[in-house]
């Protein structure tokens, strides 16, 4: 009679330099802590995280801006800042970013059809005349950013946006040109957990 042995399946790799993943416990205590945290309310550590982890500052300095940038009172509600970073990424073509914002948008917004909307275009969406030139603004700052000029500042005003929140909508977008270059250099894997999120 054959024995069956369950096989021991190996986490796939968050991305495609041969930089390891260090293993939890060899982790500093805060970064271990933030991880558990991360188990706790997603079931699992984003691989943009993993892919940081083997350089305690540079991951701390990733976080704490991401956090600064998402998670901060804003203006700007956290489904707000996840369509800019939806947006961004999709006219990057960032697959880790898209397949990870994109599970963002769809639970935030509770709305699947917008989650893919702001993936492939976020034009054919039924938004508000605000939210539209904050996205507006975030794609051409990404495509064009040497030609922003005052008349692009001045159409956020008008449609709503005060200059604390068009700073918020810049830096988001700005963080997310970033993290969708970093994560193409490096082929960055969206978690296979996102793709099924909220749908």
């Amino acid at each position: 009679m054959a024995k069956t042995k369950a096989a021991k399946t190996k986490a796939p790799k968050p991305h495609a330099l041969n930089i390891p993943v260090p293993p939890r416990a060899k982790l500093e205590p805060d970064t271990q802590a933030y991880f558990a945290k991360c188990d706790e309310k997603l079931g699992f550590v984003p691989n943009v995280l993993l892919s940081y982890s083997f350089d305690a500052k540079k991951l701390r300095g990733f976080t704490e801006m991401y956090n600064e940038l998402m998670l901060a009172p804003s203006g700007l509600s956290k489904l707000e800042r996840e369509m800019i970073a939806v947006v961004v990424s999709s006219i990057n073509h960032c697959y880790y970013c898209l397949t990870a914002h994109g599970a963002a948008v769809r639970a935030l917004s509770g709305d699947p059809k917008l989650g893919e909307q702001m993936v492939m275009n976020y034009r054919v969406a039924d938004l508000s005349p605000k939210m539209r030139a904050a996205l507006d603004f975030a794609a051409k700052l990404t495509e064009m950013p040497d030609k922003i000029v005052e008349a692009d500042r001045a159409a956020l005003r008008k449609a709503g946006w005060s200059d604390r929140d068009i700073w918020d909508i810049a830096a988001t977008a700005s963080f997310f040109n970033m993290s969708n270059r970093m994560a193409a250099a490096i082929e960055m894997l969206p978690n296979d957990e996102y793709h099924a999120q909220s749908r």
